[in-house]
């Protein structure tokens, strides 16, 4: 699952004044994107950094919804339950947010959840609260109420390659925060960006391209 050198997100790693770890790199933070974002795929997006390296960056959008996909209807498809049990699954599952989570991939899905589930072999840990699994076996976890407590499920994902998102940030393309659990894992999916951007002090209607980093 990682990101293979696919160019998608356009970034790569390179931090701000406080870097989470002695290379410089932003795994298990939140990007935020700047106004002037030339990428339509990527205009207001809040992205979670799964993993950044010297070989390039992977993330997942954690505000821009699927369409009008939901999750049931997803696991219709997918075969794990039959037309009309949707009315069986445990309330997260019913209201569990699907997300546009990157142009890469995007016929697969990528699940970003709470660190009490995990899949031996299949499970990513980013961080002490963070995990990723890109699995089916996770989704019929949460459709039987056996999954993670928090999660949201993403279509795709977003991968720089190496050098590229340092780039991006340099060139103000990219802000960057701590991440928390309702940037990621909140309902309130249109909020985000504004929120992201109060949480580090910066008034979303005053931003301009010239801003520095987080």
């Amino acid at each position: 699952m990682a990101p293979t050198g696919k160019r998608t997100g356009e970034s790569t790693r390179n931090a701000g004044p406080t870097p989470p770890n002695s290379a410089g790199y932003l795994d298990g933070r939140l990007l935020i994107a700047m106004p002037v974002m030339g990428d339509p795929r990527f205009e207001r997006s809040v992205i979670y950094l799964c993993a950044h390296s010297a070989e390039g960056a992977m993330g997942i959008i954690v505000n821009h919804p699927a369409g009008s996909i939901d999750f049931p209807e997803l696991l219709q498809q997918l075969g794990i339950i039959k037309k009309g049990e949707h009315i069986k699954l445990p309330e997260n599952a019913e209201s569990m947010k699907v997300l546009r989570g990157g142009p890469v991939d995007t016929g697969r899905g990528f699940v970003l959840h709470s660190s009490d589930f995990y899949i031996e072999n299949a499970t990513l840990r980013i961080d002490d609260g963070v995990c990723l699994t890109a699995t089916v076996d996770i989704l019929r976890a949460i459709a039987n109420g056996s999954g993670p407590k928090h999660a949201i499920l993403a279509l795709g994902y977003a991968g720089w390659a190496p050098g590229q998102l340092e780039t991006e940030i340099q060139s103000n393309g990219w802000l960057h925060c701590d991440a928390d659990t309702d940037l990621i894992f909140g309902d309130d999916v249109d909020e985000k960006y504004g929120r992201a951007l109060r949480k580090i002090g910066i008034d979303p209607g005053m931003l301009s391209n010239e801003a520095g980093h987080a």
